[in-house]
């Protein structure tokens, strides 16, 4: 077989028509040419946001959530123009287009439904940005670090470094908890119950010791200490601190409970536990008030 009978069965491959969409064949080499084009433009996002973007926005000293925001929304766009031009650079009107696709999403609209609504909420956390990257949130029971914004779901690393992913759906009409949003600054609530025999004064002073003490406890605003309520067996006591890292409440919390327990014990200062009264009475007795 000579060269030329070759290279013309390869063309006949490469211009064989597998469909038309409004009269317009589409070939082998024309999906081909649409996914380079394609492949053009996301290399080109990609090369612009490693090698321009993220140097002039470091430079500027842009926050994280407004630099990704920026960046994500420059990719969109580029990967729109790229679809635009790839589909006139094989010939396909998006006019027509547009009609075939008005006609599909009457039979697809309900199947497309959940996806629709997880990229429009996506959109809208890249504008509205209620949660940036970077921020400590808690969706359901779940409380982790944003790491991405994506169009369908955000990657949420959790506080046991898994890997969680929710659609972009949940956080728009679900209540989320953002620990970062606006002040980063956090209170702690630690509930502490003291014996009955304790020197009140002796409590409350210890207490404050606690918060003094912890480097992590900020002194602006100040910490306070509430006398809660009059328990079964214990003065219920509300240490409340403030402290400027969400991501660290965990340990701080487990901190400040360790600090107590080692201060009540210097200071003997008794943490009761639970006491039930228990009134027996016997057979005889039972008999006698018949």
């Amino acid at each position: 077989m000579e060269l030329n009978e070759l290279i013309e069965k390869i063309a006949k491959v490469f211009e064989f028509t597998i469909f038309e969409i409004n009269q317009t064949p589409i070939t082998i080499l024309s999906i081909f040419m649409f996914l380079l084009v394609l492949s053009i433009f996301l290399i080109t996002s990609k090369t612009l946001k490693r090698f321009i973007l993220k140097p002039i926005f470091l430079r500027m000293e842009m926050e994280p959530g407004t630099r990704y925001t920026m960046t994500r929304t420059i990719h969109y766009v580029i990967m729109v123009i790229g679809a635009i031009v790839s589909f006139q650079f094989i010939g396909i009107d998006l006019s027509g287009l547009a009609v075939i696709f008005g006609l599909l999403s009457v039979g697809i609209g309900f199947g497309l439904q959940n996806i629709t609504s997880n990229f429009i909420s996506g959109l809208i956390l890249l504008f509205e940005r209620p949660i940036q990257i970077g921020d400590r949130i808690t969706v359901g029971e779940t409380e982790g670090d944003v790491q991405a914004i994506n169009m369908r779901a955000t990657l949420l690393k959790s506080v046991n470094n898994i890997s969680v992913i929710v659609p972009n759906s949940e956080f728009v009409s679900s209540r989320v908890i953002n620990w970062s949003h606006g002040d980063s600054r956090i209170r702690v609530d630690i509930e502490v119950g003291v014996s009955y025999n304790s020197v009140l004064e002796d409590v409350l002073t210890a207490l404050e010791a606690v918060a003094e003490d912890h480097p992590q406890v900020l002194k602006n605003p100040k910490h306070d200490v509430l006398f809660k309520s009059f328990g079964d067996s214990s003065w219920n006591l509300l240490l409340r601190v403030w402290i400027n890292d969400p991501q660290l409440h965990p340990i701080i919390r487990s901190d400040i409970n360790k600090s107590i327990v080692k201060k009540f014990r210097e200071m003997n200062i008794e943490i009761p536990f639970p006491q039930r009264d228990l009134h027996i009475k016997s057979q005889a007795e039972s008999k006698n008030n018949i």
